[in-house]
């Protein structure tokens, strides 16, 4: 579905973009996550034919970027992380226009405004919305055409809790059905949550790319935090299990000690994330 090779884009001397390289299938929903400033939008705009790259090559839906651009754009939906709806009009008008840009019959207008559960709020002006559900419209435009690809810039930004999970369920239930999801967020939950892989960039430079779970795997310290009571004065410790000789003091405690808390901690996907992207920015 996406295919990038040695991707270069430069602005004069600075190198937004460096030597980038990833091949995406269809129907997987994938992760492109950063710090700012790590070159992830200009990746995006490239990708959607909006930028041309210094050097390096694009492929999008089997088509040359941005040589062969008219022939993926029917193909793609791209949710930006701001809205930019016509105010004044309702948000079923804001959605007939572009079913009527794309061909899509009406009835989709319907649908995907009960998805993004928006039925309610369907005859009344976009300026009256909240940020929330001027979002969620903007996901049901950019869904109507039935895109192959789909690029999520913050999709659950300005999101309640119920709707955060609405949103998240939409990008796994597309996925499974199909389509490639493309998806660059700050909430390192929702990446360990639903992406099926992920990269992480800093500098332009492609740090890596797996699983969740394989990254959690490959870079977890392993950490039991240890509390108990010696002569009153409560203690706390903690031991790095993968280091021979602090294991052994953690048993030489255990054995000895009145412990009143022992549990290992927990390594998440945003600990792994600070760490490659840490080091990468030193």
């Amino acid at each position: 579905m996406i295919k990038i090779s040695q991707l270069n884009i430069r602005f004069g001397d600075f190198k937004a973009v460096d030597g980038l390289s990833l091949d995406i299938p269809q129907g997987e929903l994938f992760g492109f996550l950063g710090p700012n400033g790590a070159g992830k939008t200009t990746t995006i705009r490239a990708l959607n034919g909006a930028l041309t790259p210094t050097s390096g090559s694009i492929e999008v839906l089997g088509y040359a970027m941005p040589k062969e651009l008219q022939k993926v754009k029917p193909f793609i939906g791209y949710v930006p992380d701001t809205e930019n709806h016509y105010e004044d009009m309702t948000g079923h008008e804001n959605l007939a226009l572009y079913a009527r840009l794309y061909g899509v019959p009406f009835s989709e207008i319907d649908r995907w405004l009960s998805v993004l559960q928006l039925s309610e709020a369907a005859h009344v002006k976009v300026r009256t919305y909240s940020k929330g559900m001027k979002k969620k419209l903007l996901i049901a435009r950019e869904l109507l055409h039935a895109p192959k690809l789909v690029f999520f810039d913050e999709p659950t930004a300005n999101l309640d809790a119920h709707s955060i999970q609405l949103v998240r369920r939409l990008m796994q239930d597309l996925a499974a059905q199909g389509t490639t999801v493309f998806l660059t967020t700050h909430d390192m939950e929702e990446v360990e949550q639903i992406c099926d892989r992920v990269a992480i960039i800093a500098k332009g430079k492609l740090l890596d790319c797996d699983t969740p779970t394989a990254f959690i795997t490959r870079h977890a310290e392993r950490f039991c935090d240890v509390q108990y009571d010696r002569d009153g004065v409560m203690v706390r410790h903690s031991y790095h299990l993968d280091d021979p000789a602090q294991r052994a003091a953690l048993a030489h405690i255990i054995q000895t000690e009145h412990c009143l808390r022992v549990h290992s901690r927990e390594f998440k996907f945003e600990d792994v994330f600070k760490k490659l992207t840490g080091e990468a920015y030193q």
